[in-house]
């Protein structure tokens, strides 16, 4: 039993005397962060301890905030006092509400005894169990526990011994003897169905029926959350087990599962079932949820759990990478009308959401957007209409798709000094108002004048916008596109957002046509696509191609300048993932410092959308005008293997269409994958040598190079086995270096994509060069052509007398 006390209140926290306040209780859960995983007496009661929070959390919260925990964020909760400050200042929500220390779970037990109808105990050896033990917490309003009879265990205390409470248990997942109820043999428990044989599908099976198919729980909020195999596998930070993340579903009686999204593997929790039993019963609850729904927008938290299962990561057992893990589980939600609040790994962990979406918000948050009086002021667009002859860059501040992501980062991007100094779009998915309305209404209301808003990937939420329309390979519906622009534009109009900031496809069609109809109704200022033209018009909606993702300041400055055109106007919008305005304001600054930088513009995308419909529709007619280009002096070091200083192709083996070979050397003429990268062609056998040769503008001293290169991750497709740099001499091709990259392809930064780079001991003097990129094998039936994306030779123009 003193194992359960664990306090629960720190010394600054005075509760706030007021005899007819609401009551508020806190409950201290920091205490499991710092418990020694490697005991698994210890271990279980990390998980023990937060799953009976979490469940009971979200009973007592369903209809006004009682009962908040201090859990994530280190040290000691941070995020979530920083939170409850905020919620409390004066005139703020939660500022007359008594705070009432809870200091142990007895207490807890004791202050909401009332609000529990019993208990749901769970198996250990069934992990799935878990999670349908949340499910069932929210329907029936009964509390979890992992079935453990050992003395000093959080079950026996509840349900056993004499000196507990004896909360009567109401739903056995498990049999009373302790043996698994869930076998993945015979019949389903409790039903006439043939097993799946699974026993983890089986459980899953059994609460679909139980739950969705009767309409006993919620079908527009699903979850998506690691079960109970953490124990096997804790690493990381301890709250990113994600139990914290339940409150908010129980609390709106949704359902929980941990599915893998692949029909070809067999996940590592459960190698026993048959092939693909996982993805088939994501579909199936996906199915029950969407009839239940009638066709409706579903919402499912949480992500693909990359780090324990599903992927090749680690222990995770599965033959895959982690973004054709998403990509695949992106596809069957949105062939259901389902989107993801994607609380990916990293950042994961999140408590008290079923505190945060009670937060009030006002009808409507507005904001300023540019008009073309305000461009021509600005003298971004003169007298006749026409756009002036720059670069113009926006950068999507992202990817903030997830309440969780939010709840991290708002904590420390928005008191940064530098917000506000910079042009930037926060990319804050509106729908993150459901789970978190407290962070969202914060943002707007401490927003500065450079703070711009749009919607990320891919509107409000994150799904495959060209699966909802038919035909819908892993569902088979008609079309769900209606409900989406519904669903959209509420949220839409409510945060005053009139551009999407991102669309991912994925392994998706591109998003066009009827899709593109809809946003353009909803999202009318503009959309930035994954697989969209580069620079165009859907009707009155302007329409551009995302850039690169940028990771670091100065490797993303060195981006930005080598991506710039002397043909002008362009518009680029560049995304970045989670960065501070400090670190933003870094790398605005080292593009202006570089000489290269002069004719680059940094705007809001606001700004950059409007004036892309100005230069296509006004009086430019999308004609671009040319810069004049000043070639390095003699000993200036720079990449003299750019087509801007006149570098040119002269020879090349076959591409892909829709490839230009110039981007390999810092051009924007292809039509495919934004542009810059080049993809040799396809269906070539083991060994074939593609190959581009290419002059300088003049002779120079190759100094040092870079090769800059991405493959399509685990599967190892467009990725080269060889490369071989070459210059011509007066007896032919002479052999600089050559290089043979691992696979998966390891990268020398966090730039992207920057596969090797020499610095060379003795200066090459040439001015053509040959580059040769072997072939190699790819788990495609058709084998797939490298992808490169850029050459960079740096170095300076020869002497005259050379």
């Amino acid at each position: 039993m003193a194992s359960l006390v664990m306090l629960g209140v720190s010394p600054d926290e005075t509760p706030r005397k007021s005899a007819r306040a609401p009551a508020l209780h806190t409950f201290d859960l920091t205490y499991t962060v710092h418990l020694d995983r490697s005991d698994p007496v210890q271990l279980r009661r990390i998980w023990d301890h937060t799953h009976f929070v979490a469940s009971l959390q979200g009973i007592v919260n369903r209809n006004a905030p009682h009962l908040y925990v201090f859990l994530v964020g280190e040290p000691n909760g941070r995020f979530d006092r920083f939170w409850l400050e905020e919620m409390r200042r004066p005139g703020g929500w939660l500022s007359k509400h008594d705070l009432r220390p809870v200091k142990d779970i007895p207490e807890l037990v004791r202050t909401f005894r009332s609000r529990i109808k019993g208990l749901v105990v769970y198996d250990e050896k069934v992990p799935a169990t878990s999670n349908v033990a949340s499910t069932a917490a929210g329907v029936e309003d009964l509390v979890c526990v992992r079935y453990d009879p050992s003395p000093g265990s959080l079950y026996r205390w509840l349900a056993v011994d004499p000196s507990g409470p004896r909360l009567p248990v109401k739903l056995w997942l498990i049999n009373r003897d302790g043996s698994s109820m869930f076998t993945g043999r015979g019949t389903i428990p409790g039903t006439a169905e043939a097993s799946s044989g699974s026993a983890k599908c089986d459980a899953y099976l059994w609460a679909k029926r139980r739950y969705l198919d009767t309409g006993r729980c919620n079908p527009r909020r699903l979850g998506y959350y690691l079960d109970a195999w953490w124990l096997r596998n804790p690493d990381g930070y301890v709250p990113n087990h994600m139990l914290s993340n339940h409150d908010y579903f129980i609390a709106q009686r949704g359902f929980i599962f941990d599915l893998s999204p692949w029909n070809d593997e067999t996940p590592v929790d459960d190698r026993e079932q048959p092939v693909g039993t996982d993805e088939k019963t994501l579909r199936a609850i996906l199915r029950s949820a969407y009839d239940q729904a009638n066709a409706g927008v579903i919402h499912v938290g949480g992500f693909v759990p990359w780090g324990w299962k599903y992927t090749n990561y680690g222990k995770a057992g599965g033959t895959r990478e982690g973004v054709p893990a998403e990509w695949r589980y992106a596809e069957i939600l949105s062939c259901f009308n389902a989107y993801m609040d994607a609380d990916a790994i990293g950042l994961c962990g999140m408590a008290n959401a079923s505190v945060f979406s009670r937060h009030p918000l006002q009808r409507r948050y507005a904001q300023t957007k540019p008009t073309l009086d305000d461009l021509k002021r600005r003298g971004l667009v003169d007298s006749s209409g026409s756009v002036a002859s720059k670069n113009y860059v926006a950068i999507y501040g992202g990817d903030y798709d997830s309440a969780a992501w939010l709840y991290w980062r708002l904590p420390d991007i928005w008191p940064d000094p530098a917000r506000g100094t910079i042009p930037v779009g926060w990319a804050f998915n509106p729908n993150l108002a459901e789970r978190f309305a407290a962070g969202m209404d914060y943002a707007r209301r401490h927003a500065k004048p450079g703070d711009v808003f749009i919607a990320v990937d891919n509107g409000a939420g994150y799904l495959n916008p060209s699966y909802l329309v038919p035909p819908r390979p892993w569902s088979g519906l008609p079309s769900g596109l209606r409900a989406w622009e519904e669903h959209c534009s509420r949220f839409y109009r409510q945060w005053d957002l009139s551009l999407t900031g991102f669309i991912i496809d994925g392994n998706a069609r591109p998003t066009g046509g009827e899709v593109l109809d809809a946003y353009a109704r909803f999202s009318p200022d503009g959309v930035v696509g994954q697989k969209t033209p580069r620079e165009a018009m859907h009707g009155s909606m302007p329409v551009m191609r995302m850039e690169y993702d940028l990771y670091e300041a100065d490797a993303g400055a060195r981006v930005i300048l080598s991506r710039a055109r002397p043909e002008v106007p362009r518009f680029f919008m560049y995304r970045t993932i989670l960065w501070s305005p400090t670190k933003l304001k870094e790398l605005m600054d080292a593009v202006k410092a570089d000489p290269r930088g002069r004719d680059i513009e940094f705007v809001d995308p606001h700004t950059t959308m409007l004036l892309l419909k100005q230069h296509l529709t006004g009086p430019d007619q999308g004609r671009k005008r040319s810069l004049p280009v000043e070639m390095p002096a003699p000993g200036v070091r720079t990449n003299l293997w750019d087509v801007r200083y006149g570098a040119k192709v002269r020879a090349h083996s076959e591409l892909v269409s829709g490839c230009d070979i110039r981007d390999i050397f810092g051009g924007v003429y292809g039509s495919i994958e934004g542009g810059g990268a080049v993809l040799f062609a396809d269906g070539k056998p083991d060994g074939y040598v593609h190959y581009v040769e290419w002059s300088a503008p003049d002779v120079m001293r190759l100094e040092r190079f870079e090769v800059y290169a991405r493959g399509d991750g685990g599967s190892d497709n467009r990725e080269f086995a060889e490369m071989r740099l070459y210059r011509r001499d007066g007896s032919g091709w002479a052999l600089i270096q050559r290089f043979s990259p691992q696979h998966p392809y390891r990268y020398e930064d966090a730039g992207p994509g920057r596969l090797w780079s020499v610095e060379l001991d003795q200066p090459v003097v040439a001015r053509e060069f040959r580059a040769e990129f072997a072939q190699r094998g790819s788990r495609s039936a058709t084998p797939m052509g490298p992808r490169v994306l850029q050459l960079v030779g740096v170095g300076t123009l020869a002497p005259a007398d050379r």
